[in-house]
């Protein structure tokens, strides 16, 4: 470990750390802006550079803000609390610009980041802890920032209210189900009729575990609740209901889905919107769409008004959900869905054929193989969906050098506060096709 050394801050790296330099190189130094002057203290290295923790503030720059949150500094879930609005927006933007130039698209054409309110979170992964000692209360929250140790949150800036509400009986919970040293996660999902809590836990619950909690749905009205456990050595098994109360259901489109269990809703409501508007005016007039990673339908059934819309994913219950909802719905006629890995096995230029405009919405790693066979293809329109600017760039050369031409770009703030961005890019045939 090193002395402290003086440094200033010059930027706000892709982890949000502030970023400064000295012979040796970068030096990574959390909660910090551009214009710091610090003393710090050098902690470890770190990929190209170094971790620092400041010791002392010399001079501090423009920019700041009073964190939102008691735990900030401490809990690992938030990075940018301390910067203000102005400067909060300048960083998430430059993020994407620096993914973008990263693959020689530094002039593409960027619009202003849409902010989201806070508050606002609708799924949550919250981790459970008995510690060993026994008189020692569990805890239910996050890990710290760089550990593995558990801070028990008493607030959370980001969390919708009714996700927040469940900490403190889910506090309760561990202490039923956990022996002392045990620990567990709890994913808690708002959907339109209620929580849906999924438990996993490091062993199956035994009958008096099980009365605990089907007593703990119903005191807190959950729409469903189950649990999960490791089985023959493998990290998890299949979900195991203990009580459903109501359908899990989300309204998309006028269309009402039934969520399987574990599945993937956008962050917010209020961002899903946003992400929706901006599919809608990239797929433009098109009357015939491929909706690829299609989820459990969030664009599908948005834009099942105006169009067909065939919607593809790897996860067969997501495919099921759709097609029963389009279904009793009876729009069976305009919105399809089949099963089916496109990281191995994408739609070729004949399978794309048919369409006026494909939406590709991919994990964080992107979609190189179904983002090369969209490069041979030509479908007139594409409206790329990510919440990893630098998956999406090295994806979206690609595009441009079968032909493409990205038009637009919109950033949405749907993390708030971390520094991850999602991003809904426009692209067109640049022949016109």
């Amino acid at each position: 470990m090193s002395g402290l050394v003086e440094l200033t801050v010059e930027t706000i790296g892709a982890r949000g750390d502030g970023i400064a330099h000295d012979g040796g190189g970068p030096v990574y130094i959390p909660f910090t802006v551009p214009g710091d002057r610090v003393r710090a203290r050098i902690e470890d290295e770190r990929g190209a550079g170094r971790a620092a923790v400041v010791a002392e503030m010399l001079v501090p720059g423009p920019g700041r803000a009073t964190p939102a949150c008691r735990h900030f500094g401490i809990c690992g879930g938030c990075a940018l609390q301390h910067l203000d609005p102005t400067l909060y927006a300048a960083t998430k933007t430059a993020f994407v610009r620096a993914a973008l130039a990263h693959h020689g698209l530094a002039d593409a054409p960027l619009r202003p980041l849409i902010l989201l309110p806070p508050g606002t979170r609708r799924r949550v992964r919250l981790s459970l802890a008995r510690p060993a000692r026994k008189d020692a209360m569990p805890k239910v929250g996050f890990s710290q920032r760089a550990t593995h140790d558990l801070i028990a949150i008493a607030e959370c800036a980001v969390l919708a209210p009714t996700l927040f509400a469940l900490v403190a009986p889910l506090r309760v919970l561990a202490g039923e189900l956990l022996a002392p040293g045990e620990s567990g996660h709890a994913t808690l999902q708002l959907a339109d009729s209620g929580v849906d809590a999924l438990l996993d836990l490091p062993r199956a619950p035994d009958l008096a575990a099980l009365e605990n909690l089907a007593a703990f749905a119903e005191a807190q009205d959950l729409a469903r609740l189950l649990w999960r456990a490791p089985q023959a050595g493998k990290s998890g098994g299949e979900p195991m209901l203990v009580a459903q109360h109501r359908p899990v259901r989300i309204v998309i489109g006028g269309t009402a889905i039934d969520l399987p269990p574990d599945a993937f809703l956008q962050a917010t409501p209020e961002a899903e919107a946003a992400l929706t508007e901006a599919v809608r005016e990239a797929v433009g007039p098109a009357t015939r769409i491929a909706d690829l990673f299609a989820g459990i339908g969030t664009f599908a059934f948005a834009l099942a008004g105006q169009a067909r819309v065939d919607a593809v994913e790897g996860w067969a219950p997501a495919t099921d959900a759709i097609t029963q909802a389009a279904r009793r719905a009876d729009i069976a006629g305009h919105v399809t869905a089949q099963a089916r890995d496109l990281q191995r096995r994408p739609l070729d230029e004949d399978e794309l054929a048919p369409y006026g405009a494909v939406i590709l919405d991919p994990p964080r790693i992107g979609a190189k193989a179904q983002a090369a066979a969209l490069a041979r293809a030509r479908v007139p329109r594409i409206a790329a969906v990510s919440c990893n600017p630098a998956s999406f760039a090295r994806d979206a050369r690609i595009l441009i050098a079968g032909g493409y031409r990205l038009v637009a770009i919109q950033p949405v703030d749907q993390f708030v506060w971390s520094p991850h961005v999602e991003l809904v890019a426009a692209f067109l045939r640049a022949d016109g096709a």
